[in-house]
Formats: C-alpha cells, structure tokens, sequence
C-alpha cells in the first residue's frame, strides 16, 4: 500500500512539474471568423489583423486573463465592396471606432478541457458583456483555444440605417475563433 501511495504521490509530483502557463500567442496559427444570413443565404468572413495577450494556466483557470484586439480595417467581408461598405458609418464607422476589444473579466473551469471565459466587448464605442465558451485542444508544440459565440449586432449599432431591418441582414453573427500559444 505504501508503494502505491508513495507511486502515485511521483506521479502527481512529475505532471505537475509539466504545467504549462500559456502566454505567447501564435499570430500565423490563430484566426477570427464571422458568419451570418444576408437574405437568408449565409456569408462568411474574418479578420486578417488582430492582436491577443493571454495567460492560461489548466491547473489554476480562476486566474487566467486574456485581451483581443482586433484590427476591424483587416476584415475580409468576401469582396472589396463589402470590405468597404463595412468601414462606413452605417457599419464599423472604422474612422472613428478603429478596432474592437475583448477583455476577460473572469473564467470557469466546466470540465472535459471546456471553460466559460466572462468579459467585455467593445465595439463601436459600445461595450457588453459576453460568456463564451471555449475549448482548451492541447498540442505537442502549442495549445489551441478554440471558441464560438452569437454576437447581436444591433447591440453595437453595426448595419444602422437601411441596414437595421433583420429581415435583410440577420442580428445574429456567430464569430467563431481559434487562439494558438505556447506556454513556459
């Protein structure tokens, strides 16, 4: 009995001398994607330009932290008219409201390597708040944060004008995103 206590406290010991804190994010490896319905028929974009700062550690979740910030002249709408419709002020107004910005306020740990991060979006001059779930995949080399929430925006006062009838462009837009990192 006493070798099988002494065997597991080692083996406790060694996993978690390996703990991982996620902390350098891989810009080449991660993305920011949309979809949503324009006239009922789906339509897909992203971001090319973001920047994000994390700290993610998996034995200690309670104190994990991360920030998003994403570069809203990058967006790839599917074609330079929509690229440039976007920027307008009826959409992003991107002169005045350059990037949009996530910050976590906190995150919960909800088992099987899922977690529910709690924070702030703004976007447009407006800020809300979000729970998003997300998936941590882990990696030989890198992690993956994987994640996918509905943003309403009208919320952000995105599509103002003409733009505002739901019946032509859904409210729902399901951003969908994958974080990769390295840890120390």
């Amino acid at each position: 009995m006493r070798t099988l206590t002494l065997g597991l406290l080692a083996l406790f010991v060694a996993s978690t001398a390996h703990a991982v804190e996620y902390t350098t994010v891989l810009p080449k490896q991660s993305r920011v994607d949309f979809e949503f319905r324009q006239m009922g028929v789906p339509v897909k974009g992203g971001f090319k330009r973001f920047t994000a700062q994390m700290a993610f550690d998996p034995a200690r979740p309670e104190a994990a932290r991360a920030q998003i910030d994403i570069d809203l002249a990058s967006i790839d709408a599917g074609s330079r008219e929509a690229d440039e419709e976007a920027a307008g002020k009826l959409w992003f107004n991107r002169s005045a409201y350059p990037k949009a910005t996530f910050v976590s306020s906190s995150v919960r740990a909800l088992g099987d390597d899922r977690y529910e991060m709690r924070g702030t979006l703004t976007l447009k001059g407006r800020s809300r708040e979000l729970v998003v779930p997300v998936r941590f995949v882990p990696g030989k080399t890198a992690a993956g944060f994987d994640g996918s929430f509905i943003l309403k925006r009208l919320d952000f006062g995105i599509g103002e004008g003409m733009w505002a009838d739901v019946a032509t462009v859904a409210n729902e837009v399901r951003v969908t995103f994958r974080i990769a990192a390295t840890g120390k």
